[in-house]
């Protein structure tokens, strides 16, 4: 899946996700833009590294859209991944809030599930190089990534 964050010259930003067979899910992203393109840089990075297909990218190359994943919809409920990661992404939403990187100790406190510090040190490498890449962004262009989402088997 083709993930798009495109920066706007009013603030505001918007996530354009091209799926597999060609569909898209987006959203304008107006309220707190700036930290929604960062927040969804570090899903991007949390899936990515910790190889979770259930959670927010993975939900939407399956099909879903992008309200959907507030667990609210006819869908129903987010899977237990989705919740997982929503919480981990928080975790590190937080720490970049505050300043000051937390130990594997640190977030394995509050985790949902404990996480090393090469884990930790994965997902930071992948999210700052994103964040480098996105200050460079020229207005009106886009961040372009590639989400490999694996097909999640029928049951």
């Amino acid at each position: 899946m083709k993930i798009e964050i495109v920066k706007r010259a009013d603030g505001e930003g918007v996530l354009r996700c091209t799926r597999d067979d060609g569909t898209v899910a987006w959203q304008k992203q107006r309220k707190h833009a700036s930290h929604f393109a960062l927040h969804d840089m570090t899903h991007f990075s949390v899936e990515t590294v910790l190889g979770y297909r259930l959670a927010f990218f993975g939900l939407i190359a399956e099909g879903w859209e992008i309200e959907e994943t507030e667990g609210n919809s006819e869908r129903g409920a987010l899977p237990p991944e989705a919740i997982e990661v929503e919480k981990i992404v928080g975790l590190f939403d937080a720490e970049r809030a505050g300043g000051e990187r937390w130990s594997a100790e640190d977030f394995t406190s509050v985790a949902p599930r404990p996480l090393s510090e090469q884990e930790l040190d994965r997902i930071r490498a992948l999210r700052s190089n994103l964040f480098a890449q996105w200050q460079t962004i020229a207005i009106g262009q886009a961040l372009a990534l590639e989400f490999a989402a694996t097909p999640v088997p029928t049951r």
